[in-house]
């Protein structure tokens, strides 16, 4: 049961499938440093390798000097890479160059000499930043203004769990510039550079998942009109653009985990031996195997055609929401299963599980939280009666 890929995608999904069975999981349990990190030596190693596959800047529009991929063609590169914890989780794309937010393409000619092109030639980075303590799932919660002053707006607030912040050189920032309208026409995007007076990194998190996200106060900063991304109040909607392949890739990245999990469950199984049978006997554990193996079909096939579907033009946010739901949380469920089989040896680092386990949840919570993603599907469901 598989989704039917071209002639095309199964070579390219094979070649993939080798450099990271060959290349990358043999080795995952050295590229990264305590802090989750990859060191520089692996760095060096997979930039090099990413360009050799065809990889690097897949994700880059062509006219930009990227390869500019097609959806699947990057979900087969997301799922792949999902199998692996030889990079850092964070770093699914990092692996294939320089990381470029959607809503930069829309920038002026003038502005995107700015930031546009510094970040594909690796010159800069961005974070994007819209969370806040009180606004994670919830935007229209959000309380970081900008106020316009004549041809300048003036932004306070906070924004909290904001991964690679304290790299940044600026951030894409969302804030609100209209507080009746909310996120439907009230938030704008904005260009902050992270050396403008009044930025402030405070707080850096230590998390399961090995990332370390931060808190960015913003206290009277001045910026320009020009530095705001698209008219006042397309934020939200620019936002979702860059949000919508993030969410895509989460479903390819939990397909890719579900598989590595389905993968460990299945050798160790037929391995081990309990009572002088192998674990493999035991129904507890072909049941635990049978329901990875079966979400598992199902999760591929969804996260596929919706990519497809995306390619095409008729994919809504609904489809997206329901593909990453599904893979994210069998990705977790896969890891779970995969660690009970293990039985006490899955709890320690000397194999990756534990890690694959902690990262699958995390998954549950970034880029939109299950219990969000239900209620929007519920809420379009219901629309429709």
């Amino acid at each position: 049961m598989e989704y039917p890929l071209s002639e095309e995608h199964i070579l390219f999904r094979e070649t993939m499938k080798r450099f990271v069975d060959e290349e990358m999981i043999p080795v995952e349990m050295e590229t990264c440093n305590e802090d989750g990190e990859l060191k520089p030596e692996w760095k060096e190693k997979y930039d090099k390798r990413a360009q050799e596959l065809g990889i690097w800047k897949m994700e880059v529009p062509e006219e930009y000097g990227g390869v500019g991929a097609d959806l699947i063609s990057l979900c087969i590169v997301w799922e792949q890479l999902g199998r692996t914890i030889a990079i850092p989780s964070r770093g699914l794309g990092g692996i294939m160059g320089p990381q470029v937010r959607a809503p930069l393409y829309e920038l002026s000619p003038e502005m995107q000499e700015r930031y546009l092109f510094p970040v594909l030639n690796g010159k800069k980075e961005a974070c994007f930043a819209q969370s806040e303590p009180d606004a994670g799932g919830d935007p229209g919660g959000m309380r970081t203004a900008a106020i316009r002053d004549g041809d300048h707006y003036i932004i306070n607030g906070t924004k909290r769990w904001i991964t690679g912040a304290s790299e940044a050189d600026f951030a894409q920032l969302l804030a609100v510039t209209d507080k009746e309208k909310g996120s439907r026409g009230g938030i704008s995007m904005f260009l902050v550079d992270m050396d403008t007076p009044g930025v402030k990194v405070t707080t850096h998190y230590d998390t399961m998942m090995g990332d370390k996200p931060t808190e960015i106060v913003f206290d009277n900063v001045r910026i320009p009109v020009e530095q705001r991304i698209g008219e006042e109040g397309q934020g939200f909607s620019l936002g979702q653009r860059f949000l919508a392949n993030g969410r895509l890739k989460h479903g390819a990245r939990g397909v890719g985990t579900a598989q590595r999990c389905l993968d460990l469950m299945c050798d160790y199984a037929k391995q081990r031996e309990t009572f002088g049978e192998p674990l493999a006997n035991r129904q507890a554990v072909q049941w635990m195997i049978t329901d990875t193996y079966v979400e598992l079909q199902a999760a591929r096939l969804m996260v596929y055609n919706v990519a497809n579907r995306a390619a095409e033009g008729m994919v809504d946010r609904t489809d997206g929401f329901i593909q990453k739901m599904y893979a994210d949380e069998l990705g977790f469920r896969a890891a779970d299963r995969c660690l009970q089989v293990h039985g006490g040896i899955g709890l320690t680092t000397d194999l990756p599980i534990e890690k694959l386990w902690r990262q699958s949840r995390s998954f549950r919570i970034t880029e939109g939280p299950t219990e969000i993603m239900k209620m929007v599907i519920a809420r379009n469901i219901l629309r429709e009666y």
